[in-house]
């Protein structure tokens, strides 16, 4: 069990709870089995298009929302375009985050299909960019064509084991210079890359962000889109493997005994309130490290392209040992965030370029994978 959860527990009153439930069998069946099954299905296709989509759709997207549609009507042919109605609109207005979602997942269908010794092709945005939000038409054109001299990318064997670590991080193990050496070296898609373990400037994102997530939650629009997402418990998460999980013993038996809510998350007089803030602050604040990635531009085109970059750089840290989740609170595009949104570009010396992605960096426990949809929800057209 996570110290976060421990924490929640502890405060909560779950272990009792759980001991009344009769505790070995409530927890030996909390495990939200159907909504993971995809992490271990994937590659389980022979057809070369479902095999690598079978791992594209393990990419990282913002609030785990799994955008991605994708339409296989023409042989060795994929269009991706975008589900609108999982959009983010308040906290994510221009669907910037977004497109960089679907960034992610075209550079691991692109690094799935190479394993399997096709080339993939990517035609980003080929009806035009939709430059104020998503819409219907299509993200992007891949074709697949055999290819004995395409190369396979030696991160894809991190693919499974990788993760958005959302833990408090161990404050006494601290980032070395050398995993920030290797982040650096990952990228390939034309973005610029920063990263920090400078324990004065590492302070001063910290202070940032800490900020930058606190106006997220006490802006009542942006938090109540989070909270409408959230997924509590095994059914929940079954039913609908997206959005922001909160899964096992702990949150099933709270949730049945009523203590955790979506209701309690949004009563700020209530414990899953403010004990819910203490443990994302937590996360916030024992950051060791920060990573980044910048545009000179900020085309559709260079938002895909990030995506793919911050793919590898997940896959990278993976390979190191590390942790990271991104913390982009700071760089959302509503009225409210103005201010920090400027000033977490002059703290990363940004320089007149766009900073698309900020991830925090540190050592803490692992965790289970997201829910996933399966490879069927996210096709449209056979």
């Amino acid at each position: 069990m996570s110290h976060t959860r421990r924490n929640m527990l502890r405060i909560l009153g779950g272990g009792s709870i759980l001991a009344a439930a009769g505790a070995g069998s409530f927890l030996a069946t909390r495990t939200p089995t159907k909504a993971l099954a995809p992490w271990a299905s994937a590659g389980g296709y022979s057809e070369p298009r479902r095999r690598a989509l079978s791992y594209a759709i393990l990419a990282p997207n913002p609030h785990n929302r799994q955008p991605w549609l994708v339409d296989l009507s023409r042989d060795n042919h994929i269009r991706l375009t975008v589900d609108t109605n999982k959009l983010l609109p308040h906290t994510d207005p221009f669907s910037r985050q977004i497109t960089i979602g679907l960034g992610c997942f075209l550079e691991l269908l692109r690094m799935a299909a190479a394993q399997d010794g096709y080339l993939a092709t990517i035609t980003g945005f080929p009806q035009g960019e939709m430059p104020d939000q998503l819409d219907q038409r299509p993200v992007a054109d891949i074709t697949l064509v055999k290819d004995a001299n395409v190369e396979k990318d030696p991160l894809f064997a991190y693919v499974l084991e990788r993760r958005s670590l959302k833990e408090p991080f161990d404050l006494k193990q601290q980032v070395p210079h050398s995993v920030l050496s290797d982040l650096a070296s990952s990228v390939k898609n034309g973005t610029k890359i920063g990263a920090t373990n400078d324990v004065d400037t590492v302070a001063a994102i910290r202070g940032l962000a800490h900020e930058a997530m606190a106006i997220e939650i006490e802006t009542p629009r942006t938090y109540q889109e989070s909270v409408d997402l959230f997924r509590i418990g095994k059914s929940e998460i079954n039913a609908n493997p997206d959005g922001l999980d909160f899964g096992g013993p702990l949150f099933d038996t709270l949730a049945i005994t009523g203590l955790f809510s979506r209701e309690a998350a949004l009563n700020a007089n209530s414990p899953v309130y403010t004990q819910g803030i203490d443990a994302v602050m937590a996360n916030v604040d024992t950051a060791m490290g920060f990573v980044w990635l910048t545009t000179k531009g900020n085309s559709r085109l260079d938002q895909l392209a990030v995506g793919a970059d911050w793919l590898r750089v997940n896959l990278a840290t993976t390979q190191t040992g590390i942790g990271l989740q991104p913390l982009s609170q700071a760089l959302q595009e509503y009225d409210e965030m103005k201010t920090h949104y400027s000033a977490i570009h002059e703290l990363l010396n940004a320089s007149g370029d766009t900073v698309q992605m900020l991830g925090r960096l540190g050592y803490a426990e692992q965790i289970p994978p997201s829910p996933r949809w399966p490879l069927d929800a996210a096709i449209i057209k056979v």
